[in-house]
Formats: C-alpha cells, structure tokens, sequence
C-alpha cells in the first residue's frame, strides 16, 4: 500500500482542469459571506482536556488554502473553492445579537445574546472546541450568563461539546434548560452514535479521509467542515425541555424563539428556528452550502429526501417573506431575503428532484446504480454552489431514496444471496472480458426549464391549492397565486383525474365537470411531462 501522496495521473490532471470549464469560477460572492463580521480569529489549536500535549483541532494544518493559491492539478477545483471556504475560522457577528464561534471544529456553535443571558445553539462534537468558542465570546461579546442551550438535532457534532458550555449541575438544577426536538431525542442521539459507534467510527474514517495526511494530495476537508476534531471529549446531557409540535414558542432572556419540528429529515429529530426580533432563521442542517447525504457512508438511519423538501418550504410558507439572514451549523450563512429565499428553493427543489426522479425511474424498472447513472440535477440546480456535492452526491443520494423507500434488493434474483466480496472477485476475474457491459444511454433532463403555475379550486372540499413546476420539479401549497397560468376548478375526484390524465381535461370541461380558466394548453405540456409505467417491466433482463 502507498504510504506516501503522489502526484496525479495525467488523465486526473487533464479531468480537473476540463472542469473548471463547468462551474462560474469568477462567482466570489461567498468568500464575501464567509469572512463577513469576523470579530476576531481562532487563537490557535485546540489542546485536549486528556492530554495537554496532544492536539484535537490544529487550523493551521491547512495554512495551504489560504491567500487563495491556485487550483493544483490533484484537486477538483469546486472543491478546492468549497475547501478554501470552510477554512474561514473565528469569532463572527451575524447580525446584531447573533454570533458564531466557526471552524475550530466540523461544526459551529451559535450564541444568541438576549437581554439578562445568552442561548447557545448547537455545541460543537467535543468540549474543548466548545470551550474555546465559548472564551472568544467571554472576550469579544460578553459575560453574561447561559440562559439555555438548544440542540437543533440528535447528531454528535452537535450536542458533543455541550459540558464545554454549561455544568452538569446548572442543569440538573433546572437553571439552565436544554431544548430539543422530538419525544425520543435520547434514544436517537445515544442509539445511533453507541449501538453501532464502532463501526461507525471505522467507516467514518474512510468517509471523511481522516487518515490522509492534510493537503492537495491527501485529505483536503470534510467538504461541510474543516475536519472532525480527533479524539475530543465527547459529553451528553439529556434534554429537560423537549419540541414536539411546529409553533411552540419560547421566550428566554427577552429573546422569543419559534420552533418547526421537522423529524425524519437531516436526523430522526430535527428542528428549525426562527427569532422574530433579529429576523434570523435557521434551518438546522437541512439547508447547507453543500448537498446533504440521504444516506451517510459512515452509517445512520436512510432519510427521507421528500421531508427535506417538505419542510423546507413549509419554512418558506412560514418565515420566508421575513427572514435577513440565515444562519446554519455548518458553513456559512446567506443574507438577505431574496438570497435566502433562492437559497432554501434552490435546496428544497434539489431534494425533491432527487427524490422524485429516483422514484420515477424505479418505476420505469430501474435498479438503483442505473438510475444513480441516469439522473443528473438540472443546471439550474446543479451549478448552484450549494447544491454541489462536498457531503452528499447525486449519485449516493438517488441509490439512498431507493433504499428508503424499496429497501436493499435491487429487483435481480441473482442479488438476493449474492457472493461475499473474495469469492465474487475471483468469478469476476475469472469471466472478465466474457460479457461487454451493455452501454447507458444519456437522458436529457425533462423539463428542466419548463414554468408551470396551475391553481386548483377543490370546490366539494372548499380548498385551494397551487401546483407549480420549475427547474424540472413539482411542488404544491395550500392557496393560490395571482400569476397561475391556469385555474382548474371542480370536485375533487374530477381535479385528481385530470391530473393524472391531464389529456382527460378536456372533456371533462365539456361536460361541465371541471372549469378551466386561462391558457389550457398549459394541460398539454403538464402531460407531455408525465410518464406512462409499464406494471410488467422486465425485472432480470435489461
């Protein structure tokens, strides 16, 4: 085995410099947001509470993105820019009231400062990255006192650091409450990171590169953070105060905060949080400046991608007219109303794309890897920075919708006790060469710039729902919108029969069933989009 980097390939070479070509390099406007507000930097590494001498965190191990070297020949250079992004460290104002302790860690400690306290979201993985975030605050913001700690969801990185903020016993005392999503936060957040923490820890280290040694040709980043801290000390407590349903409201040191529970998505338990007084939301990490995984390769429960889109745009649907700034635990965070508002569609409509599309090809009789192979996001949605695939990738996610939603047989009998890996390499070795592989054809993404907006009047139900479809993905709300290119109006299992059989809407009109106003050609194009599903695709043969 290697233990030295080399240098790249020349095909490497030659593919990372062709890509460039893909992606609008000149786009600086995040190294803006990244270093916007730095009050101060990082003050060096951070030592471990175990050991004095041994290291968890060092910054300067990738002293090589800084001052913007170009692009080496090893490294894809969106990653490169997402790399150089995330090595953004320090102490930072988020708007007035809103501070983040940033990149001494994979993942970033909010601090909200209220009238006679502070609220601390989210922990960092390991107390004493917590700690140092908590003494840039002490020196740079202000002395007052914990007034409750929030964890927006059940993932280590987030509650790890938690006695580096708060003690056991302001806790326990019921000084300093611990706000949480979901009635089994405990379960989810000691289950997955204990049950299985062996193997987890083991396959992470793959995931994430963590036994390369830092550099363009070894282990750059962890694409959503600069790197897990290595052997932290790791603390829990449970919640005392526990989020179960959208709206609940709290009001801690004059701050009020409103909390959307949003389960099932990013984590079991997850939730997002708007503070009305400073117009600040985040939406825990289910909107990234990085595509998410569905399914991680260290290992956790499979996701569901249609619940990140869901409650993304219910988020939109709530706070999205209102929001300035949108703050996250990991990367940077997005100012401006219609930058956020782009931001989150952009994020909802690449979850439901994958989502839907995946699901569209399993319909077709695809197995898992062919419709990963099939599927690319449109352009709209792939060149956008944040949906680029630092953490997730498109082809991971759409085989992780499979899983979620089919489980893990492929469809193929030959799959169901398949050989362990030895034995089918030496088949494979043995008839290499015997079969060529059948060759994938290309598919152009339908409707990747098509812009419907059709309001339906359920007038048996008395609602009213809008359907819209753009960037080559369809969403639905409660309400109507002035700009629908068309209304359909009638029961609702005429509504639901037209948008099946949108080709049926026709007649139905004619007969007085439905009503439809304005441009019905509009039904036309909704059904060339749609797909006609064979129920007896060939399940073995292609």
């Amino acid at each position: 085995m290697c233990q030295h980097p080399k240098p790249p390939s020349a095909a490497t070479t030659e593919i990372n410099r062709a890509a460039t070509q893909l992606y609008d390099m000149d786009d600086r406007a995040d190294f803006t947001d990244a270093r916007r507000g730095l009050i101060a930097p990082l003050p060096g590494p951070v030592y471990s509470d175990a050991d004095s001498s041994k290291v968890v965190f060092d910054p300067t191990q990738f002293d090589y993105l800084a001052g913007d070297p170009p692009v080496p020949d090893s490294v894809n250079p969106s990653l490169w820019r997402q790399s150089q992004l995330v090595s953004v460290g320090g102490l930072f104002e988020v708007t007035k009231g809103v501070y983040q302790a940033r990149n001494n860690d994979i993942a970033n400690m909010t601090v909200i400062e209220g009238e006679d306290g502070i609220v601390v979201i989210d922990c960092m993985a390991g107390v004493e990255s917590a700690r140092q975030g908590m003494e840039l605050i002490r020196e740079h913001v202000t002395d007052k006192p914990v007034r409750a700690v929030i964890y927006t969801h059940t993932h280590i990185d987030h509650y790890g650091g938690v006695k580096g903020v708060v003690s056991a016993e302001d806790v326990a005392s019921g000084k300093v409450p611990i706000i949480a999503p979901g009635l089994q936060f405990d379960k989810f957040a000691i289950g997955e990171n204990v049950v299985a923490g062996n193997a987890m820890a083991r396959r992470s280290f793959y995931a994430f590169g963590s036994m390369l040694p830092p550099g363009p040709q070894g282990f750059l980043t962890c694409g959503i953070g600069l790197q897990a801290t290595r052997g932290p000390s790791v603390s829990y407590m449970s919640p005392t105060d526990l989020i179960t349903e959208t709206g609940t409201r709290r009001e801690i040191a004059g701050i009020e905060f409103e909390f959307l529970y949003a389960p099932d998505t990013e984590a079991p338990e997850e939730m997002h949080i708007w503070i009305p007084q400073f117009k600040a939301l985040t939406c825990a990490e289910n909107a990234n400046h990085s595509l998410h995984n569905i399914q991680t390769l260290r290992g956790a429960r499979t996701r569901d991608a249609r619940n990140f889109a869901r409650y993304l745009d219910e988020t939109l649907e709530r706070w999205g007219a209102d929001a300035e700034v949108h703050y996250g635990p990991h990367t940077w965070p997005v100012w401006g109303n219609d930058q956020i508002t782009a931001f989150l569609e952009s994020q909802r409509d690449t979850y439901k794309y994958i989502h839907d599309q995946a699901l569209r090809l399993a319909n077709k009789g695809y197995t898992p890897l062919e419709a990963a192979e099939e599927i690319e996001l449109p352009d709209e949605l792939g060149r956008n920075w944040a949906n680029r695939g630092y953490h997730g990738t498109v082809h991971h996610d759409v085989r992780a919708v499979y899983t979620k939603e089919l489980g893990m047989w492929d469809g193929d009998p030959v799959s169901l006790h398949p050989h362990p890996p030895v034995e089918a390499a030496k088949r494979f070795v043995e008839f290499a060469g015997a079969d060529k592989i059948l060759a994938e054809g290309q598919r152009a993404i339908d409707a990747a710039d098509i812009d419907l907006r059709i309001n339906l009047d359920f007038t048996d139900a008395g609602e009213q729902w809008t359907m819209w479809i753009r960037r080559g993905v369809l969403n639905a709300r409660r309400g109507k919108v002035d700009d629908a290119q068309l209304a359909i109006s009638g029961a609702k299992p005429f509504l639901v029969a037209t948008l099946l059989k949108p080709e049926a809407g026709a007649t139905l009109a004619g007969g007085g069933k439905i009503t439809l106003d304005g441009d019905d050609t509009v039904l036309s194009t909704f059904a060339d989009l749609l797909d006609d599903f064979d129920p007896a695709f060939p399940m073995v043969t292609p």
